[in-house]
């Protein structure tokens, strides 16, 4: 009798938590494409060819964002270049051949820790460490390693936790038919733990995308366009988000900003369905 006294108590609380789940997932997604429609709103209208294809010049009276969209590629490009090594590697070793339970759990205390300290910290050591103490000056290839410190401990992280998924009975398995080592990380840990890797180099070119603080300091506001990739690396460069401050907060263009913020997005949203793609090629 109190069993069935308690019965349709439970399921109405259940059927209330339930409810709270989906308004709160409700509430998520509308807000989120309430921000999306706005900005896309705003700033479509706004983007032109022009826009796109010039430099900013104050004799031409032109607002141009081409070195600014070259700028955020080549940082993408040096940043992922030299931090996914790094970061895969570091995650391979601590959950593959470090012994000292104690050690990884200090270095997944200090990547922790590093995940969660202030763009502008990272900044104000870029411009100190890269640009003065290695006499880098202020330039992209600066801002990209200021970057690649600011999103190593993701890349260690999210490798980390999806190494830890893989069953220990694939390791097992590979060992005892006489594979190496690393033959068997190779072959069998690395590509079933493709998901982690993928998701934590979409969240690394987001961080770099979005970034600004930091780059303000240590690669500059430039909008000039270089003879090549690698002349661009040693000259100051502001990235899309760089511009979208300066337009914005400096100038008070703010269709031109809500211009730049759309084409950030549509960037985001285009790394995305790419690494995606590229992940479904390489798990086949």
């Amino acid at each position: 009798m109190l069993q069935n006294d308690r019965s349709p108590r439970r399921r109405l609380r259940d059927n209330l938590l339930r409810g709270a789940i989906c308004v709160a997932a409700a509430t998520t997604v509308l807000l989120l494409v309430s921000l999306i429609g706005y900005i896309f709103m705003r700033g479509l209208p706004y983007i032109s060819w022009g826009l796109l294809s010039t430099s900013p010049s104050a004799l031409r009276g032109t607002i141009g964002i081409l070195p600014n969209i070259l700028n955020t590629f080549y940082m993408i490009l040096l940043a992922l270049i030299i931090v996914l090594p790094l970061g895969i590697g570091a995650a391979v070793y601590l959950n593959e051949y470090a012994t000292n339970r104690r050690f990884v759990a200090i270095i997944e205390f200090a990547t922790e820790t590093l995940a969660g300290i202030p763009s502008i910290i990272y900044g104000l050591f870029g411009m100190l460490f890269f640009c003065q103490f290695l006499r880098l000056q202020v330039s992209l290839r600066s801002g990209a390693l200021t970057l690649v410190i600011m999103i190593l401990p993701t890349i260690i992280r999210t490798t980390q936790e999806s190494l830890k998924t893989v069953p220990e009975s694939y390791r097992e398995g590979a060992l005892g038919l006489g594979a190496t080592k690393w033959t068997m990380i190779r072959t069998i840990i690395l590509p079933s733990s493709l998901d982690g890797i993928v998701t934590g180099c979409i969240l690394a070119i987001g961080r770099i995308v979005g970034e600004s603080a930091a780059l303000i300091f240590t690669a500059g506001i430039g909008a000039v366009i270089a003879g090549n990739i690698f002349q661009a690396m040693s000259r100051s460069g502001g990235t899309l988000s760089v511009a979208l401050y300066v337009y914005v907060f400096e100038r008070g263009k703010f269709d031109v900003g809500f211009a730049i913020a759309s084409i950030l997005m549509l960037l985001v949203f285009g790394i995305n369905l790419l690494a995606k793609f590229a992940k479904r090629r390489l798990s086949h």
